[in-house]
């Protein structure tokens, strides 16, 4: 790999994640500001802090400051609404009105099943760390391994349901009945078989998540490269100085 190469992969490696985080992190900021409702703070209350004739496109900057407020405001009342409810279920008034919202969802034919899977998968996703099943493996063919996710769920005859995601969109996948003497358990957690699946086969859950973590790349110098026999011409000039 030439030097040039090289050093592209290098920094590529380093900002790709940064870039992709950024621009997730930008497409959610415009979902949010695009719902949100500018009754919250108007753009005009911001004129006394920059009035009209302070520089050009003041009106477009008052939108844009009171556009990001509004952003703040909303993000802020929902963690607030978030943490409140999550106290509130451990309450007996919260387990109350979980069971009323339950029973007034699984009246509607057709968001019932919306409901119950999106409630599933947030239970699976966002609760405690034990709720979360063990990965395991699973011989779907003969020599051919591929991992799934215990859902803690077994069928009459005590078979095993199992999620086999596909790689790279872990959204997709099958759902497996399978018998116990079919699994092998890992002794992983659940985030290093979601890396290693996520990644298409690349990321190593034996791999540190430090420095030396990331992918290695061959440092060869190209003067070696291009004069292989440099060495051998170094030492004879060595052997005829002596």
């Amino acid at each position: 790999m030439t030097s040039w190469k090289r050093d592209f992969a290098s920094g590529l490696i380093v900002l790709g994640p940064i870039l992709i985080t950024l621009y997730i992190l930008y497409w959610l900021y415009g979902i949010i500001a695009g719902v949100t409702p500018g009754l919250i703070l108007d753009a005009d209350v911001l004129t006394p802090l920059i009035p009209d004739g302070a520089f050009e496109g003041a009106g477009r900057t008052r939108e844009q400051i009171a556009q990001f407020l509004r952003v703040v405001v909303v993000l802020t009342v929902f963690i607030i609404l978030t943490l409140s409810m999550g106290y509130l279920m451990r309450t007996t008034v919260g387990g109350l009105l979980e069971r009323v919202l339950d029973n007034l969802a699984n009246r509607v034919p057709g968001l019932r099943v919306v409901y119950n899977a999106s409630k599933m998968a947030a239970e699976t996703a966002f609760g405690e760390q034990d709720s979360l099943q063990k990965p395991v493996k699973l011989e779907t063919w003969n020599g051919l391994r591929m991992t799934a996710f215990k859902t803690g769920k077994t069928t009459d005859d005590d078979r095993e349901v199992l999620f086999l995601p596909t790689s790279p969109n872990i959204t997709t996948g099958f759902v497996i009945e399978v018998e116990s003497d079919r699994i092998t358990e890992l002794d992983e957690d659940v985030e290093d078989a979601l890396t290693r699946v996520l990644s298409a086969g690349f990321g190593d859950a034996d791999r540190g998540r430090g420095m030396d973590a990331g992918i290695s790349i061959d440092v060869i110098d190209e003067r070696m490269a291009s004069s292989p026999d440099s060495s051998q011409e170094d030492a004879k000039a060595e052997a005829n100085d002596d």
